[in-house]
């Protein structure tokens, strides 16, 4: 293959990698500052918006959610419509479409922005079915039966909670940890080391004592 070629199928190739990472880095910014409050008016929008819907979902079906959703939509922009038709009949006005500068706009998402998401989503997907593959095929002992732990108290959790309350709890935890997080770190960093050591040490006395366990390195 000519160099020049090559040169210019790795610059791209690297050029769409970057593309990749600074779209992950956006997005991780993006949440990271909602939950953080940064902008109090766009997470309480966020935050109320996301807490509708999960209880909205707690009360109906999720047709029904939906079918509610998109016919408020749609009385909206029906009432509007008639009601500029009204105006502009009385007025001998011709303004036209009241919706035409938004049917103007193009809605259709480009095929690299699509490639993009899909290729950073595959990065998680991937990253998990690793995982998960290390996880259940027991590469790690220890690893394996902290997750049935997990799974066993789990099942306890789902028969005091269904799948909509715990979402609830999570957005409700989501938007109010940071903050607390934020105003007592150094406290909160304390138990969390505390909590960290016995963890490890315990671990680290199953690792001694289960056969398969997989012995980690001080510095991991």
């Amino acid at each position: 293959m000519d160099p020049m070629t090559q040169s210019a199928q790795i610059s791209s190739s690297q050029g769409f990698a970057d593309g990749q990472n600074s779209a992950a880095k956006d997005s991780k910014l993006s949440v990271k500052e909602l939950i953080h409050w940064r902008d109090p008016k766009k997470s309480g929008v966020v935050f109320g918006l996301s807490m509708l819907l999960l209880l909205s979902l707690a009360a109906f079906s999720v047709i029904s959610v939906i079918s509610y959703l998109l016919l408020a939509l749609l009385c909206v922009t029906i009432t509007f419509r008639i009601y500029k038709s009204v105006v502009q009949a009385v007025q001998k006005s011709n303004e036209g479409h009241p919706f035409k500068a938004l049917m103007d706009k193009d809605v259709s998402i480009p095929p690299e922005t699509f490639r993009k998401h899909v290729d950073v989503s595959l990065t998680y997907i991937n990253r998990a079915l690793k995982q998960m593959s290390r996880l259940f095929l027991v590469e790690d002992l220890v690893d394996s039966l902290k997750l049935a732990v997990v799974m066993w108290l789990l099942t306890y959790v789902g028969a005091v909670f269904n799948g909509i309350t715990i979402l609830i709890l999570a957005d409700i935890l989501l938007f109010a940890v940071p903050p607390i997080y934020e105003k007592n770190k150094t406290q909160i960093d304390q138990y969390i080391d505390l909590a960290r050591t016995q963890v490890n040490t315990t671990i680290a006395k199953l690792q001694e004592k289960l056969p398969g366990a997989v012995k980690r390195s001080k510095t991991e």
